[in-house]
This record gives structure tokens, sequence and C-alpha cells, in this order.
């Protein structure tokens, strides 16, 4: 679904060991969304999470960047045939998974960043700016690179 910004101006992203959450809205103003960018710790600057809120708990979308195991639910007929190769596979630390929402299963069902069309994965602001465009944003503002 297309969305929108509710603010418009330039997005400064988040600081390490920072979170922050920007509000979407449909074309139509209608349904709302949130945006998260959730830097956990100081020690490992690479560690992000990228997620997609409807109704502020149903995670839609999450990128995990240089984030922690995560293993898929083993079951004899994965939901999506995207699944079905992942069935039951467990992502590596530091292997940059995408997380999908599936009815029944919210967003436990990951899939490889770059099966999901994310080539930047180490740039945290530039896989910001994919994430955005991924989930449908219109009209991507500047994103405004952190401290560091």
């Amino acid at each position: 679904m297309p969305k929108r910004l509710t603010k418009s101006e330039v997005v400064y992203f988040a600081n390490p060991g920072e979170s922050m959450k920007l509000e979407l809205e449909s074309m139509d103003r209608r349904t709302a969304f949130l945006l998260d960018i959730n830097r956990k710790g100081r020690i490992k600057l690479s560690r992000c999470t990228l997620q997609e809120r409807h109704r502020t708990v149903e995670i839609l979308a999450r990128l995990d960047l240089g984030g922690s195991k995560h293993t898929n639910p083993k079951v004899e007929t994965p939901p999506l045939d995207i699944l079905k190769k992942h069935n039951g596979r467990t992502f590596e630390v530091d292997e940059p998974h995408f997380h999908i929402y599936v009815e029944g299963y919210d967003a436990r069902w990951a899939i490889p960043a770059a099966e999901a069309g994310f080539k930047q994965t180490t740039d945290l602001v530039l896989a910001f700016r994919e994430f955005m465009i991924h989930c449908g944003v219109q009209d991507v503002p500047m994103i405004q690179y952190p401290l560091q």
C-alpha cells in the first residue's frame, strides 16, 4: 500500500544505542503505520532493526541487520512458496534477514535480506532508504547520517 510520512522534513537516523519511530499514513489518510529504527547497544555499531508496524503492535515487515540468531518455524507445509526453502532455517548471528508477516505466525518467518531485494545491508542509512521504499513510502525524504 502506498504511504507517506506524516512529517516530510529531513529524517535524522538514530544514533547507536537509540531508537526512534516515524509516523506514516496511507495516501488516503485512512490507515496509520509506524516505522521503527532500533539501534540496540552501543558496542556493535552495525546492529539495527528496521520495522513497519500497523495498529502499533502488528509487525508487517522487519529487517534485521547485525542481529542475533533467528530460527524460522519448522512446519509440514510452509504458508508461502517463498518460505519453502527456509522451513526451519536458522539465520546465524550477523546474517541480514527480512521478516515477513504471515497470518497465524505474525513476523516469525524470515528470508535472506538479499532474497527480499535488499542490496544495502552494511550502510544503515541506505538500508533504511531501501526499507522505506520496500514498505511503499512515497517521496522518501533526505536521511541524515547519525553522529558516530
